[in-house]
């Protein structure tokens, strides 16, 4: 017998009661408020006021010198305009070479053939193709694995470890030119893992305050960025190849008449005592006057250890990449014998990589501090070309060649006042090879007029290049990398860039002086 249960009646939903509130509905959220757009998306205003009323001043407001042309006085107002530009950047640097290259042919101080005329430079197409070379060392993971090498046969202690460092760029900078990419691919991931295993973290700021709330930067961190830093420079003066900028100084040179016969071989056999005792000595140094917290690093050798068992044994593509830059680089040095010019080895070792796939065209066309550096050093040497050829820089050597002379000085005295002031004056440029486009040939003629050898002068002057990018966090591209690492205070930077600077304009004057004197350079 089937028993039929009753559903209960549907329950019916209770009336709101006069004593209690009715239900709340949800509050939606707040509509948020729109950023307001900038109105001026443009070059930085005050940068730019500051640049075009300098070269506005010099044209119109400074009487010109009666032996110079009208051409020539508005090309040096451009220049300086342009240099200002290059300082106070109210643009990036390609963008504003651009533009003042185009007031240049607006204003028909250029013809339009002569202000392109050094796109087709050799020179810069081999720097070009060295961003390119750099490209391989970062890809194919060579810079990777000749770093750890390195720490793991002389990484067990903290000065050990920056030894190994430094070393391995000395190894990698030949093939390298870029010093950003030494140091921002290559050089300071392999810190940061060194310093993380360490527990050496960066120094974080807080926003209330500007002391830092981690101090375990100065374990190992701070120290091997620093080390690094200081040392990169005496890597990038030992080679030719070893810096960008050292192969536009040699090309300016011989535009004023300084020839350079087998200019990688000369380049370093004048550089190589001076650089490798400030290279060996400069960790030591950094060691002392900003020393580590942590001087062992036991773990170190071990952790390259593991790291290179990641990467497994050598693959195809590091080895294609060492044949090359062997075959590249023994070109540089007997090129002259054998009628290569340097930049068609670097043709040549490029075509390799292309053609055996290391390296894809994409790679290339992703390089964009090669095109850039293209578009504005082509630029520079050519307003550099102009300005000599027009007589701004003979009017200028002339002028400070005839005071220093009026001061009975002897060509050595007036050779060390020059380098000093062509070294210091780089507190007001952001980079090396700006400071390389507007002063090298003006400061290089200025020292032929003083009567100083020649090729003694382009050298120097090269040297120093290379030796003034620690100055300050913004004097180079590699001081930007570091220090934008985060594990140096700013005040550091400054005291460590201007002490390790007098280390070594005495070492390289201790030591270079009397090897340039047995070379025969003076």
């Amino acid at each position: 017998m089937h028993t039929t249960t009753k559903s209960p009646p549907p329950q019916m939903s209770p009336l709101p009661s006069p004593h209690h509130s009715p239900p709340t509905t949800p509050t939606p959220a707040p509509t948020p408020t729109p950023t307001p757009t900038r109105w001026w998306t443009g070059a930085k205003l005050i940068p730019l006021t500051i640049s075009v009323s300098l070269g506005l001043l010099l044209r119109f407001a400074v009487p010109k010198p009666h032996h110079l042309s009208s051409q020539s006085w508005q090309l040096f107002a451009i220049f300086v305009t342009t240099i200002a530009g290059l300082i106070t950047c109210p643009l990036p640097v390609g963008a504003w070479a651009f533009v003042c290259l185009t007031i240049l042919v607006i204003t028909k101080t250029v013809p339009f053939a002569a202000a392109f005329a050094a796109f087709t430079n050799e020179v810069i197409w081999l720097i070009v193709v060295s961003f390119f070379f750099s490209r391989g060392f970062v890809k194919t993971g060579l810079g990777d694995r000749i770093a750890m090498y390195f720490v793991k046969w002389l990484g067990k202690s903290t000065l050990g470890l920056s030894y190994g460092l430094v070393l391995s760029e000395a190894v990698i900078c030949p093939a390298m030119p870029s010093t950003t990419a030494r140091a921002g691919g290559i050089f300071l991931p392999v810190i940061k893992s060194l310093a993380s295993n360490a527990g050496s973290l960066p120094v974080i700021k807080s926003s209330a305050s500007s002391l830092p709330k981690d101090k375990s930067a100065r374990k190992i961190g701070a120290y091997l960025v620093q080390s690094q830093l200081q040392s990169a420079n005496n890597s990038s003066a030992l080679f030719l190849t070893g810096a960008a900028q050292n192969l536009l100084c040699i090309k300016l040179a011989e535009g004023l008449g300084v020839k350079v016969s087998i200019p990688w071989v000369t380049w370093f056999k004048a550089a190589c005592f001076p650089a490798i005792v400030s290279l060996l000595a400069t960790p030591f140094i950094v060691y002392k006057i900003f020393p580590p917290e942590t001087k062992c690093t036991p773990d170190a050798p071990l952790m390259a250890k593991n790291k290179l068992e990641q990467m497994g044994p050598v693959t195809r593509n590091e080895w294609v990449m060492v044949a090359t830059m062997v075959v590249t680089i023994t070109l540089w040095i007997a090129g002259d014998a054998l009628g290569i010019a340097s930049v068609v080895a670097a043709m040549l070792g490029l075509s390799i990589l292309l053609l055996v796939g290391v390296l894809e065209w994409d790679d290339c066309l992703n390089e964009k501090s090669a095109w850039d550096t293209l578009a504005w050093f082509a630029i520079l040497i050519g307003m550099s070309g102009q300005l000599n050829a027009l007589g701004i820089v003979p009017w200028m050597s002339t002028g400070v060649a005839n005071s220093l002379k009026s001061l009975s000085m002897s060509w050595p005295a007036a050779f060390c006042i020059l380098q000093a002031s062509y070294f210091f004056i780089h507190y007001l440029f952001a980079g090396q090879t700006a400071h390389v486009g507007a002063l090298y040939s003006a400061f290089l003629a200025m020292h032929l007029k003083a009567k100083v050898p020649g090729l003694l002068a382009a050298l120097a002057l090269g040297y120093n290049t290379n030796l003034f990018g620690s100055l300050t966090h913004y004097s180079s591209g590699q001081a930007a990398v570091y220090y934008g690492a985060g594990f140096v205070e700013l005040l550091d930077v400054f005291k460590l860039g201007i002490v390790m600077a007098l280390m070594n304009i005495v070492i390289w004057g201790l030591v270079g002086t009397p090897w340039w004197k047995i070379l025969g350079l003076f």
